[in-house]
């Protein structure tokens, strides 16, 4: 039932003075967002301004949308292996932008471990709880 409590969970209003602003979304072609909306209702909660580029995204969606809202910090959620093998295109396009040092990364989902993340340079969250902390840090590398 704690899936239902999430979903029941009423959307937190917007940062005055926002921690960071996160790009956060589903890279494709994961369609699954249950768990990444109440990582972006915990992150909003927590103070940080959230961008929601949704499900199944493109690679150079998070790119575009990191620079269009000068973003500090890319949140992903990766639940399929297909999305999972998406991420070295994500990793290639954030070093051609010259973002790969400018902005965090933190991600989490059902298809990657934290050595994933670690050879990705994101920081890992095993759920939403994490989040808040995690952004933090991300944000300050």
């Amino acid at each position: 039932m704690s899936w239902l409590k999430s979903m029941m969970e009423k959307e937190p209003p917007e940062p005055e003075n926002p921690l960071g602003i996160v790009v956060i979304g589903n890279i494709e072609p994961d369609m699954h967002d249950t768990a990444k909306e109440a990582v972006r209702r915990t992150l909003k909660r927590a103070g940080f301004k959230t961008i929601d580029v949704g499900k199944s995204v493109a690679p150079q969606v998070f790119i575009d949308k990191v620079k269009e809202n000068n973003a500090n910090l890319i949140a992903l959620s990766v639940n399929t292996v297909p999305a999972k093998n998406n991420l070295a295109k994500l990793d290639e396009l954030l070093k051609a932008a010259g973002l790969k040092d400018k902005v965090g990364i933190i991600m989490g989902g059902a298809a990657v471990k934290k050595e994933d993340a670690d050879e990705f340079g994101a920081l890992f969250g095993k759920n939403k709880e994490e989040a808040p902390e995690l952004a933090k840090k991300a944000i300050k590398k």
